[in-house]
């Protein structure tokens, strides 16, 4: 088991389709054997420069301790949901943990 970061940005939805959208992979990365160990939601925040027509997003941070194929598959599956703007998955170092 490894240590991840899991950061998205979704796109600016209404609270319920924003709570829907993180809920489904909090249910992911523990279907796969993953946990959540902490959860940042920092809120709606204005983009740097606009992505897919978007000047907003609402950002969501995952601390997760899973094995690499439980990242692949929310690696796989953000690529092909339409409510995340961006996404980004880093392996946390065992010295900074």
């Amino acid at each position: 088991m490894r240590k991840y970061e899991v950061v998205f940005i979704i796109k600016p939805l209404e609270e319920e389709a924003t709570n829907a959208v993180i809920e489904k992979f909090q249910k992911l990365i523990t279907a796969n054997g993953g946990k959540i160990d902490k959860e940042d939601r920092w809120g709606k925040k204005r983009l740097a420069y606009e992505i897919q027509k978007e000047a907003e997003g609402f950002y969501v941070i995952f601390y997760v301790t899973c094995e690499p194929a439980c990242v692949d598959e929310c690696d796989r599956v953000m690529k092909i949901t339409e409510e995340i703007l961006k996404h980004m998955i880093v392996r946390v170092d065992e010295k900074e943990a």
